[in-house]
């Protein structure tokens, strides 16, 4: 089987002509009050929001990290109990 090189043209994503990225740094007090102002809320939108705040905090190998630990523990348990003296 043989090869001919061919001319191929790959398109790649580009940015539309004239496109900008703003990147703003907020002082400590404007983090703040914007915060405040999402705060505002009713308790079931307050509570919704707590929630996902909570979802993006959590570590996402937290749970993973604990069953292998756990998986650890009851093969050490479960060696050193048939290792005879």
């Amino acid at each position: 089987m043989r090869f001919e090189n061919r001319n191929v043209m790959m398109i790649l994503p580009v940015a539309p002509p004239r496109a900008t990225m703003a990147i703003s740094l907020q002082s400590d007090e404007e983090v703040l009050r914007n915060l405040r102002e999402k705060l505002r809320k009713t308790d079931e939108e307050l509570i919704r929001f707590g929630k996902e705040v909570r979802r993006l905090a959590e570590n996402p190998f937290q749970r993973q990290l604990e069953e292998a630990r756990a998986e650890w523990k009851r093969r050490r348990k479960h060696l050193c109990s048939t290792i005879p003296n």
